[in-house]
């Protein structure tokens, strides 16, 4: 029975790191978005909007589509952990699952989060997005920086992690696919960056504004900047070795491969391999995320409690 409730411990942690991970970096990416179409009032919005929902991997459909259908969709809808709202609560409820294993100031900060949500929302829709968006990026970096400062480097922080830099490399592939792959719908560099929260990063390293496609050689491939690919890929395999994951583990092998291959990558040759590279990527991310359930979630079935009244 004790195996069965770590293991359901494990996973609540995991996706917890993922879910709040989530709503950070979709709100990064909609304030991106939002802050462009403002510079730009020429933009086409339909397009910008489609763009969006390529990022996130959803049908726009045939009809036109504007900023605040999106909003809706992708931030306010709390039955989709696809959105920010959907993704908070969905890292509410695994926190409490786990509230033996997050500090109290954690849990504190995600129910608060959680709770202060709907009159976030009913401002925005009278003054705009960009507070309801602000607090979310700013309660997420507080949420991971309490997780830093008030857990035990242990198994239980791992996971937190782990699920974090997962959720990382994936969305960081998807904001890089729709540049790559989608030329009808997507995004500027300089917007790119904004969405990853990299435009000052960038700044410091290149000394000027990134227009160019060495924006993507700086997403992926930064040894420094904490929400490029090989730098979460080198944060989940460290993860992983210290959960105990020998090299052939089928959970720490692909995310090893694709950090190797990250070092070692040529990058005059970058641009030529970027469609394959963000693919495997993304499928590294999948297998490891899948072994890792496996591996750590093993259990079958739901843990049946016992009532308070049958017990002697």
């Amino acid at each position: 029975m004790n195996d069965v409730i770590l293991s359901r411990i494990a996973e609540a942690l995991t996706w917890t790191g993922r879910y709040v991970e989530r709503a950070d970096a979709t709100g990064r990416i909609l304030d991106a978005y939002l802050h462009r179409m403002l510079e730009d009032p020429w933009r086409d919005e339909d397009v910008a909007c489609r763009s969006l929902y390529a990022i996130l991997g959803i049908d726009a459909g045939d009809e036109p589509v504007d900023m605040q259908q999106v909003l809706d969709q992708l931030a306010f809808d709390a039955g989709s952990t696809g959105s920010i709202e959907g993704a908070l609560g969905a890292a509410r409820l695994n926190a409490r699952s786990a509230r033996e294993a997050v500090s109290s100031e954690m849990w504190e900060c995600l129910n608060s989060t959680w709770h202060a949500l709907a009159d976030q929302r009913l401002a925005a829709r009278r003054t705009g997005p960009y507070a309801y968006l602000e607090l979310v990026r700013r309660r997420a970096a507080l949420f991971f920086g309490l997780a830093d400062s008030t857990m035990s480097r242990d198994d239980s922080w791992r996971f937190v992690v782990l699920g974090r830099s997962l959720e990382r490399v994936d969305m960081t592939v998807r904001l890089l696919s729709v540049r790559v792959l989608d030329a009808a719908h997507a995004p500027d560099w300089p917007t790119l960056l904004s969405a990853s929260g990299a435009d000052e990063a960038y700044a410091r390293v290149y000394s000027g504004f990134g227009d160019t496609p060495r924006v993507a050689e700086f997403l992926l491939l930064d040894r420094d900047f904490p929400r490029s690919a090989l730098h979460a890929l080198t944060t989940a395999e460290e993860c992983l070795t210290a959960l105990g994951r020998p090299r052939q583990d089928p959970a720490r092998r692909p995310i090893g491969r694709l950090r190797t291959r990250l070092e070692y990558l040529d990058t005059q040759a970058l641009e030529d391999q970027l469609p394959a590279l963000l693919r495997d990527l993304q499928q590294a991310c999948m297998a490891s995320a899948d072994a890792v359930a496996d591996r750590f979630f093993p259990y079958q079935g739901p843990v049946e409690w016992a009532q308070e009244g049958a017990r002697a």
